[in-house]
């Protein structure tokens, strides 16, 4: 079995029968076992358990669903039941859940395969995967840089074929741009549209999962499976279900592309700037209509973003105290030390950053001048995207204004770091879907996401765009060579 293999085309050998499903998930065993110590992107591997599946789909010989026999991976913020849920953090270090998330009951149930939990920045808070209190995660294309963040491992295991493909969750980026870095496709679903029931909660009204595939196809059939009402979520929504692979390889002649002025200004990177110029480019020449427009509230997105998040984080986080699970402090004098000690120890720097940030813009004489303020300019901000959208069906922009940058980089510098996110964080303010998929690399053979913006729901749209650009490009042929 050729090692790029994607869903389909396992789909595709394992109904000529020239495979089995074991031989498939020995194949991406022995590739973990050749490359994992290198790149580091599991928390847990389980390949008893996987190879135990894969037997017992062969024997059974009933296809349950396109991802039946499937190996994937699964961001370590996702409940798993009787598999330790860390979100790389020490006050984690040891729980193991109760019960399993819904979308981890959903690949479950359609065959998929599981084996692995992947490598994240604690918490779910970072842009480099270097916030992992366990171990950082390298980029399969360069070793000596980050896979991005937070869903690091979960790219990085599929750029290097650990997996086949992966669930990563996305809180203001955290999906698409260590697909942007690692060369692979991120999409961030319309919020509501897939069950957080079993996500260990970071920002309760920007988190969503999403899927982290080789091509655009994948994508389509991981959404299919993932998507979906969950009565145990009040946010999820209930709406009929669709094929999103239906969408796939339709005409895209007179599709309106809008392109933000304020996406290509200053401190963009030159090299990225130029790719997505020349995918403008094939855009046009498949017929597509290019449309300029502006998105004005957008210079606000990053602040509004990180005093609603660190908000939401420091009420989430108040549930780990020692007391119930997780770490706890081995000396402590009383109750209150008790709290104190274990959560200085058990959170890393990051963490405790937000926590202090969010608790203070919710504080007795803050609250208006910062998070209400911050809700304001959220309402702003979806109102720029709802007018976008009156004159285009999808808006194209980069998905990270640099390339991956280099382990340790940018570590001493918060703020650097965070902008990172600049380009991804409105879309997660606004509830809306969003996908990055490969559009070059730079001249150190890096590689460049280009991001497709819909609107609420409008997921068969971006799809649609997404995969005709593919179909016109070979990007995402490439791999990592490692």
């Amino acid at each position: 079995m050729e090692r790029i293999s994607t869903i389909h085309e396992i789909n595709d050998l394992i109904n000529k029968k020239e495979i089995t499903y074991k031989e498939v998930t020995n194949a991406y065993i022995h590739r973990i076992e050749s490359v994992e110590e290198k790149v580091q992107s599991l928390l847990k591997f389980m390949p008893e358990e996987a190879l135990k599946k894969a037997e017992e789909a062969d024997e059974s010989g009933n296809t349950l669903s396109p991802l039946n026999g499937i190996p994937y991976g699964l961001k370590d913020n996702i409940c798993t039941e009787g598999y330790e849920t860390t979100c790389a953090s020490k006050i984690l270090y040891n729980f193991v859940p109760p019960y399993s998330a819904a979308v981890a009951e959903n690949l479950n149930a359609s065959g998929a395969i599981l084996l692995g939990k992947t490598n994240m920045d604690e918490f779910a808070m970072g842009s480099s995967n270097e916030n992992s209190s366990v171990k950082k995660t390298f980029n399969p294309w360069d070793i000596s840089r980050v896979p991005g963040g937070s869903s690091g491992g979960s790219a990085a295991s599929v750029a290097a074929e650990e997996v086949v493909f992966s669930l990563g969750s996305d809180t203001g980026g955290s999906i698409r741009q260590p697909a942007s870095f690692c060369g692979v496709v991120g999409l961030k679903p319309t919020y509501g549209l897939v069950s957080r029931y079993g996500l260990i909660a970071f920002a309760s009204s920007l988190d969503q999962i999403g899927p982290i595939t080789k091509d655009v196809t994948d994508c389509a059939i991981v959404l299919n499976t993932i998507a979906g009402h969950d009565k145990r979520d009040s946010t999820s929504v209930s709406m009929e279900k669709k094929d999103y692979t239906t969408f796939l390889n339709r005409e895209i002649k007179g599709m309106k592309i809008g392109i933000a002025r304020e996406y290509f200004a200053e401190g963009l990177n030159s090299q990225v700037e130029s790719l997505l110029k020349e995918a403008i480019k094939t855009y046009r020449d498949m017929g597509a209509e290019i449309v300029e427009t502006s998105l004005p509230y957008s210079k606000y997105a990053l602040s509004a973003y990180y005093i609603i998040s660190s908000a939401e984080a420091s009420s989430n986080l108040a549930r780990y105290d020692g007391i119930r699970y997780g770490y706890r402090t081995e000396e402590f004098d009383n109750l209150l030390d008790l709290y104190k000690k274990t959560r200085s120890e058990g959170f890393g720097e990051e963490v405790k950053r937000r926590i202090m940030l969010g608790t203070y813009a919710l504080s007795s004489g803050y609250y208006d001048a910062y998070y209400k303020k911050a809700l304001q300019v959220r309402t702003l901000i979806k109102e720029d995207f709802d007018n976008a959208f009156k004159s285009c069906d999808v808006l194209l922009s980069p998905t990270c204004p640099t390339t991956a940058f280099k382990i340790g980089e940018k570590s001493a510098n918060p703020l650097e770091m965070y902008l990172s996110d600049i380009y991804t964080v409105p879309v997660n303010i606004a509830g809306i879907p969003a996908i990055s998929v490969p559009c070059g690399f730079d001249r150190e053979g890096l590689p460049v996401g280009m991001q497709l913006t819909g609107r609420a729901f409008g997921e068969n749209d971006i799809l649609k765009a997404a995969y005709a650009f593919e179909q016109a490009t070979d990007f995402h042929k490439k791999r990592a060579v490692i």
